[in-house]
This record gives structure tokens, sequence and C-alpha cells, in this order.
């Protein structure tokens, strides 16, 4: 059986910690879709963990964790990363990298870079990971995959050759920067050759047997449905799609064995970079959402940067739920919320006038202002409640508030950031 762990919203949802949770009994676990430009913060027994590249399966002895070929692959992050959890006491786990993954290269980083430095003001808030140029070259056809790391090296510096003409032009009188030299790039697929060879293998056939066999595999999302670059707040998106049905594609597994989506919805609402964002606050409401929220704070796990804040906007995790197929919605950071006497939430848009519970794109978006009700707070700590009908009354009415306004189950609650604070429904 397939399951999968997505985010309902601009991601930084709590997906990490959901997809630690479900990997315990998950044989397998797979990142398909995104890079290094967003983490995971996961907090466990062997302690607190920022992910980058590493599936949060990497924790269970007895989990195999996969990147599909869907995944921008920065070689030296996810080395890196293997090496400094086992420093942190966790045991050696089982990698697997898809033949068929592209590579993140040194020069898509710089070019991220100087094309946010060129746009200054008008910037993306890209997080200069070099996912955009990566995902450009990719489908431009002049990306390297894992599999061209085998391949004679005359091969690749004709092609290295190829890429520096291209690339130079821009470098050269757009950006007036340093240029490329083929003999460079290869030197550096040679280097990544070597980090990630023990690894490599045809993750679709593995994937394939494994659910022939019957196993339990678990599908990880980045980010959320509203940075999907079909679906979610376009231009001000990521680069890969950040869908469940995606997760057939990047993880190489038949669309039909996808039968969980479990959609990770946060009972408030943060988002990092650019974009519309309806439901936000500012000043000293904003500073104390953020300082009480997720765990030590609402800071981007990858940048370090502030996350922007609101409360939840019903609309945009409607729709987000939607997109994704949802079966399951995991609310997270429920917690944080009990400092509050009364809790405003966003339950519908007012564009010039008309009141709207359907998301619309962004030039209509842009425009939304949000219409707020206020619900009575629970003003107590939930944190170490087991059952659902221990938590305060207004905490539960301000669940099925939300369970019936987005128009999908809640089944999970989480209320602590360990991997024990969870309420099953």
């Amino acid at each position: 059986m397939v399951k999968a762990v997505v985010g309902a919203n601009w991601g930084d949802e709590g997906k990490g910690k959901i997809t630690d949770m479900l990997a315990k009994e998950a044989d397998i676990v797979v990142r398909f879709q995104g890079g290094a430009n967003a983490g995971h913060t996961i907090v466990n027994n062997y302690g607190k963990f920022a992910l980058h590249s590493l599936p949060s399966g990497v924790f269970n002895e007895n989990t195999t964790s996969i990147i599909g070929n869907g995944v921008a692959l920065n070689i030296p992050v996810l080395f890196h990363e293997i090496q400094s959890i086992v420093e942190q006491g966790v045991p050696m786990p089982d990698i697997k990298i898809s033949d068929r993954a592209q590579i993140v290269m040194s020069y898509h980083i710089k070019f991220d870079e100087y094309e946010e430095e060129r746009l200054a003001g008008k910037s993306f808030g890209s997080t200069k990971s070099g996912i955009a140029p990566f995902y450009s070259d990719k489908f431009a056809k002049i990306g390297f995959q894992v599999s061209e790391l085998f391949e004679e090296e005359e091969a690749l510096m004709e092609k290295a050759e190829n890429i520096c003409q291209k690339k130079n032009v821009d470098l050269e009188y757009l950006y007036h920067k340093p240029l490329l030299n083929p003999a460079d790039i290869v030197k550096e697929l040679k280097e990544y050759k070597e980090m990630i060879a023990p690894y490599v293998c045809d993750v679709s056939l593995l994937l394939w047997n494994a659910l022939k066999e019957g196993k339990e595999i678990l599908l990880e999302g980045q980010l959320g449905s509203l940075k999907d670059p079909d679906h979610g707040i376009y231009p001000m998106v990521t680069s890969s799609s950040t869908l469940a049905a995606y997760g057939a594609v990047g993880a190489g597994i038949p669309p039909y064995e996808i039968k969980k989506i479990i959609t990770v919805c946060k009972a408030y609402s943060s988002a990092v970079g650019a974009g519309a964002f309806v439901s936000e606050i500012f000043g000293e409401e904003a500073d104390e959402l953020r300082r009480r929220g997720g765990d030590g704070g609402e800071y981007g796990a990858t940048t370090g940067r502030p996350r922007r804040m609101g409360w939840f906007d019903c609309v945009a995790s409607k729709y987000g739920c939607r997109i994704q197929g949802t079966t399951d919605v995991a609310f997270t950071v429920l917690d944080v919320l009990g400092y509050l006497e009364e809790i405003p939430v966003c339950v519908a848009y007012d564009i010039d006038g008309e009141i709207t519970t359907e998301f619309p794109t962004t030039s209509l978006l842009e425009k939304a202002k949000p219409v707020i009700e206020v619900l009575p707070g629970w003003n107590c700590d939930i944190r170490g409640i087991k059952k659902y009908e221990d938590l305060p009354e207004n905490c539960r009415k301000y669940i099925e508030f939300v369970e019936e306004k987005i128009g999908f189950p809640i089944t999970m609650v989480s209320n602590g950031p360990g991997r024990e604070d969870i309420i099953y429904r």
C-alpha cells in the first residue's frame, strides 16, 4: 500500500513530524520532488534535526529511504546530511538514489543568486538553492541525470562544452559574472560520482517489486499545494509539483497504487517567501504567534528567515486539500493557539465586494480581503493529552469548525513537536 504525506498550504505545515511518525510502519519512504530548498524539522529520541534532502524515514532502522527521480538532487548537501545524522548517533540508514534523478550543479546555485540579485526588489524570495535554474535545465534537456555520471568522460565533456556555450552568454552579458569552464563541470561530476555511487539503483523497479511483495511505501512531499507550479499562487511558486498525484511520477510507481493521501494542515497559517497571503497578520500579533509557533518559533528550516504569519485560512486550506485528493487531514501545532482568548479564522474572501469560499487565481487573490469569524479560545496548554474527548470543549469546537469548513476529515491532531504528541480521531 502507498500513502502520501503532502502539504495543504504554503509549506511549513509540519509534514516532517507526520512522516517521521508514519515512517515507523513503512518499509520504504520516498522523497519524490523538490530539492534542498526547504527543510523538515523533526524531533525524536535521537534529538532535533532539520532535514533538507534525506527522507524523514532515516530514523527508522528497518526503513529504506529513497531519493526519487523527481528530486532536485544536491549531492554535497545529501552527503553531508548523511554524515551529520550518523555523527549524532543515528544508525547508518539504508539509502537508495534513483539513477534517473537529476543533479543540482554548483552553477545552478550561482545562477539562482545572480537572478535574485538582478531582480532586486521584485525577486521571488528564492532560497537560492538553485531550484528554478535546475528545473529549467531539466526541461530544456541540458541537465545531468545521475546515470550519466557513469558514462565515458568524452561524452560528459561534450555536454559540458555545450552547456558552457549557452550559459556563458548570460554570465557575460546579463549578469556580468565569471564564465564557466567545461573542465570544471566534468571535475565536479566526477566528485559527485564518488559520493553517491554506492547508493544508486533502478528505483522504479525496486518499488515495483516492493509493491508486488505487499510492502508499505510512504511518499514524502515538500512544500504544499499553494506552491505547486500549476495549481498554486503562480508565479510565486516552486518549480516542481507539490501534489500527491506527482508522487506517482516522481517515484516511478503506478498512480492507482496511492491509496491514502494524508494532507498536513496547520492550525494557523505561515508562509516563507513572497506571494499573496490573504489571512496574513502583522506587528505584535504576528510576532507573538511566531515566537510561540512550531518548535522554537516560526523560522524557515532552510533559511532561518522569520515566517510570515496568519490566522487559519479555510478557503486556501479547502482548496489545498481538494487539489491533493485528501483522504485524511493531519491538523498540526494546535497546542500553539492555547494562549489566545479568542481565535480569528478566515472563512471566506471578499474580492471586489463578492464573497467567495473558492480559491481564485493569483490576479484575483491579490485583491482578496479576509472575511473573519472569531471563535472562543480554550486558553490552556493541551500538550500531553492523548484522547480527543479529553481536549477542552472549545478546542474540539475549533477542530470541528475547521473540519466542516474545509470538508475533509481531520483524523490526526498534533499537539506538540514530539513523535508521540498525536491524537487519533
